[in-house]
């Protein structure tokens, strides 16, 4: 029997596939809110963490990470070769900079003895 709805035409195809490229490319663009920022700081003072991508700070995420997770580590017959981390330099972005490098310290702590309405 032949199919009579619309959703079988070619043309409501071709739409649909539209928007699946449509939602895809949306999706996965690299500088999307899904995606990777366009330069990668490290926080620093007044920042909070953000999102960061495995690829920005090492060259070798995947097998660092598989190391870590022991992947591979008792293999007898093809032992894992040893790990050499490949890590990136991140710079530092601060949303202040601070006045001066001196520590304000308050001054001593004095208790006085024998002070007046002071119940003992």
């Amino acid at each position: 029997m032949a199919s009579t709805r619309n959703k079988n035409t070619i043309g409501n195809y071709r739409l649909e596939q539209a928007q699946y490229k449509g939602n895809e490319e949306y999706n996965l663009y690299k500088n999307s809110q899904h995606g990777e920022a366009v330069h990668t700081h490290m926080p620093g003072l007044g920042l909070l963490p953000g999102q960061l991508p495995r690829d920005k700070l090492s060259h070798n995420p995947i097998q660092i990470e598989s190391f870590l997770f022991g992947i591979n580590s008792t293999n007898l017959v093809n032992p894992e070769p040893c790990l050499v981390p490949e890590l990136n330099r991140l710079s530092v972005v601060n949303a202040y900079e601070p006045q001066s490098t001196s520590v304000i310290m308050p001054l001593p702590l004095v208790i006085e003895r024998n002070r007046p309405f002071q119940s003992s």
